[in-house]
């Protein structure tokens, strides 16, 4: 097996996939990717399951370097720099990290999450069909919390093959679209200010929720009612008035009202949200939520579809140095 070392790390790098299901009605939160779109693209660029696990590398930089053999990697998500030595790596696109080799990746310019997956996924125990990290939890695998510098992944060695790209489709711009509920009637006239405010994502926020700061939301009847069930999306308000989105860690069931739900399609790009960005929220309704999910899952289930082999053309300097590369030229004078 040829190995994957973790140089350098920040601290809200781990491994995650699609998440562990059917254990809710027992308090086990589901975890997984921020950002299914970008890990599903960074998967299938390798040739895994769309839902494989992989690295999960949060805002800060990183490093990694192949140990006893080659490893196959493809990087997807946030834009942000990525070097083996001099030799830039393209997003979206698989390369190979030769033996020695160091992977180098720099903070992200833009959104917060990107994706790096490694041909032939991740081997490690699963926990309830899941090597997803849950660190407070103490679940996941190969670690069960953040990875750190040190730590070493096994990976399948590469064998010889074209590199890879995809070309995925622009993301939306437009506001984050919710579905109002389940207890929107706590809120009154504070609906319209939750819909017209402006909101930002606060430093403070991390995978279990994404704390906002806007317009303060007021309660009808106060901030606590009987505790129910919560979903990836549920926005919570406390007694302050600053919603709370709950994200893949979140509790399965929460004490404060929830103004509405984020429809998962557009899940992944309020994950993405850098700190400090001003964005709007939307309500929509049910048909709109389910259309616009079924249009990202068939997306996800048309990735491999979207490959095409990375063309890569070598630039010799020398050569067009000594090349016309103006042609003839005429002067706009002349008859």
């Amino acid at each position: 097996m040829s190995k994957l070392a973790i140089d350098s790390v920040g601290p809200a790098t781990s491994v995650q996939d699609a998440g562990r299901h059917g254990a809710q009605r027992y308090g086990l939160t589901p975890s997984g990717a921020m950002d299914r779109l970008s890990l599903a693209a960074a998967n299938v660029l390798v040739g895994n399951d769309a839902f494989a696990a992989a690295i999960e590398l949060g805002p800060l930089g990183a490093s990694f370097t192949a140990r006893d053999g080659a490893v196959r990697l493809a990087l997807a998500g946030a834009e942000r720099s990525a070097t083996i030595g001099d030799r830039a790596i393209a997003l979206n696109e698989s390369f190979l990290l030769a033996d020695s080799e160091t992977l180098t990746v720099g903070i992200a310019r833009s959104q917060v999450f990107s994706y790096l997956a490694i041909a032939g996924g991740i081997d490690g125990e699963p926990m309830f069909g899941s090597l997803a990290v849950n660190a407070r939890a103490g679940l996941g695998s190969p670690y069960p919390r953040p990875l750190q510098s040190g730590d070493v992944i096994p990976a399948r060695p590469a064998m010889p093959a074209p590199e890879r790209r995809l070309d995925l489709p622009k993301p939306p711009d437009g506001p984050i679209r919710v579905v109002l509920g389940p207890q929107d009637d706590e809120f009154g006239d504070a609906v319209a200010a939750f819909l017209d405010g402006e909101w930002k994502v606060s430093a403070t926020s991390d995978r279990m929720g994404y704390r906002l700061e806007g317009p303060e939301i007021r309660h009808l009847h106060g901030h606590n009612i009987v505790s129910d069930g919560t979903v990836d999306g549920s926005i919570q308000v406390p007694g302050n008035g600053q919603p709370i989105v709950l994200m893949p860690d979140r509790g399965t069931s929460g004490g404060y009202p929830k103004i509405a739900t984020v429809i998962t399609a557009d899940l992944g790009r309020l994950a993405q949200l850098q700190p400090g960005r001003p964005f709007h929220f939307i309500g929509v309704g049910m048909d709109e939520a389910q259309a616009a999910y079924r249009a990202m899952a068939g997306l996800i289930r048309a990735l491999p579809d979207r490959i095409v082999d990375a063309q890569h053309m070598a630039l010799d300097l020398d050569a067009l140095l000594t090349a016309n590369v103006a042609g003839a030229v005429t002067n706009a004078l002349d008859a």
